[in-house]
């Protein structure tokens, strides 16, 4: 009696491998909600080209106008100074509430909490305002005699005062952002560090900055674009920003839409020039964490 032996199910599943169609999947509403989108953006474009109201002739008139110039220059150096002021607070701020001791626990926690909860226009007019309270200030021993007096109104200009309260709202969002990149990195690292004699700010500047950086840096740049929009608020000080100066234009002239469009472009350019940065600055920072 001869058996006869069945083929291999791997060649089994090859003959029938080679035999099938392979159809892709179909996305039949995916190509439905890019039309959409399409036809949408068409309009905006078709919108933005052809409607009058827009007045792009206007537009171009006053974009690079010399005014307009000088009020982007105080717009940036609101941005870059209460930028550096506000993290360098920051920096102070996170280690005291980190700190063990509670007073400084406390005295952090309640600045964070009061400069986050109060809007900051409230907390510009209320620095503009800090001659009503103190006509002067001193230098000296504390609750004894001053020696060396100062005008309010003289020390704290518009602008000091606008950057002054641009600082110390930035400050109270900067500690929680370097606190929150501090306390992601693995502790025992330092702790490994300490057990094999590393000095401590050889630790902080090659163990933890380095990975305390990936998290602080997205949040920091969103935090500086966030800055640069607020830069706006200063307005109500009349500061020569950009957009104070816009509407000085419009108020004179009457063109609100294409002068409320030159700084809305002037935001978005400074905008994708951070964000530009911020890539380069992070891709420095991933180095050797990410393949």
């Amino acid at each position: 009696m001869t058996v006869l032996s069945s083929p291999p199910a791997a060649a089994l599943a090859a003959d029938e491998g080679d035999r099938l169609t392979v159809v892709p999947a179909r996305h039949p509403w995916r190509w439905v909600a890019t039309v959409i989108a399409l036809v949408l953006v068409a309009q905006l474009l078709h919108g933005l080209i052809t409607n009058p109201g827009w007045d792009w002739a206007t537009f171009a008139g006053y974009f690079f106008e010399k005014s307009v110039m000088q009020a982007l220059l105080v717009t940036l150096e609101l941005t870059f100074l209460g930028a550096f002021l506000g993290f360098l607070g920051g920096l102070i701020l996170a280690p005291m509430r980190l700190s063990k001791n509670r007073v400084l626990q406390s005295v952090s926690w309640f600045y964070i909490w009061i400069f986050r909860s109060v809007p900051l226009i409230v907390q510009l007019l209320f620095w503009a305002n800090l001659g009503y309270l103190y006509e002067t200030l001193q230098i000296g021993i504390p609750f004894g005699p001053g020696f060396w007096h100062f005008e309010t109104k003289t020390l704290v200009s518009s602008f000091g005062a606008a950057l002054l309260g641009l600082a110390l709202h930035e400050a109270a969002y900067a500690a929680e952002i370097v606190r929150s990149g501090i306390v992601s990195v693995d502790q025992r690292q330092l702790e490994a560090a300490a057990a094999l004699g590393i000095p401590r700010l050889r630790q902080f500047r090659r163990i933890l900055l380095p990975q305390a950086m990936r998290a602080i840096l997205p949040t920091a740049a969103n935090e500086l674009v966030n800055l640069l929009k607020s830069t706006s608020v200063v307005y109500v000080l009349a500061i020569g920003e950009i957009f104070y100066q816009v509407q000085v234009v419009y108020g004179r002239t009457g063109r609100v839409v294409p002068l409320l469009m030159v700084a809305t472009v002037w935001y978005v350019i400074l905008t994708a020039v951070l964000s530009v940065f911020q890539h380069y600055v992070e891709r420095h920072f991933n180095r050797g964490w990410r393949r």
